[in-house]
């Protein structure tokens, strides 16, 4: 039984491995159209990129573009780009990565102290109210304990209108 032949890859088109990356085939394309805003990245081979119009400017200021091995285009949220590789009968390689879109921050305004003040106050008032009648009942609670008249229940009964004192 005869073995078939083994084609080597010539090494211009070694296929690295290439973690967290994306792989386009030769003769292949594919359309991005991103939610948020982010970076696309080559990582192995070169990218013919067409980004959707309207495009100003010069004419080789088009949308088509060819990028090679650590060249970056950022895009925005809902902008299309449609990528296939540039290399002949190899495959390119690229990476997408999103932008955190950080929010300027906020200066402080008097309206961002008065609330939470007014707040604090009502949970003193609240707060003071509750301990005065905490020490009441304890001072209560006290006072009946030491001068309160000892005995059965029968005994503190009122006799004679057979209430209880």
């Amino acid at each position: 039984m005869a073995m078939p032949p083994v084609t080597a890859l010539s090494p211009r088109c070694a296929e690295p491995a290439l973690p967290g990356t994306w792989k386009l085939a030769p003769g292949k394309a594919i359309t991005l159209e991103p939610r948020d805003s982010g970076i696309l990245r080559v990582a192995h081979g070169r990218l013919w990129i067409t980004l959707e119009g309207p495009h100003a400017g010069r004419l080789n200021e088009s949308g088509d573009h060819v990028m090679g091995v650590g060249e970056q285009l950022r895009l925005k949220p809902g902008q299309r780009v449609v990528l296939e590789p540039w290399n002949e009968g190899c495959p390119s390689y690229f990476s997408w990565d999103p932008l955190v879109d950080v929010a300027p921050a906020r200066r402080m305004r008097l309206e961002d102290i008065v609330q939470p003040l007014a707040d604090l106050r009502l949970a003193l008032a609240f707060g003071g109210h509750a301990v005065a009648r905490l020490v009441t009942g304890l001072a209560t609670m006290a006072w009946q304990s030491v001068f309160a008249p000892r005995g059965t229940f029968e005994e503190r009964a009122c006799g004679r209108h057979g209430a209880m004192s």
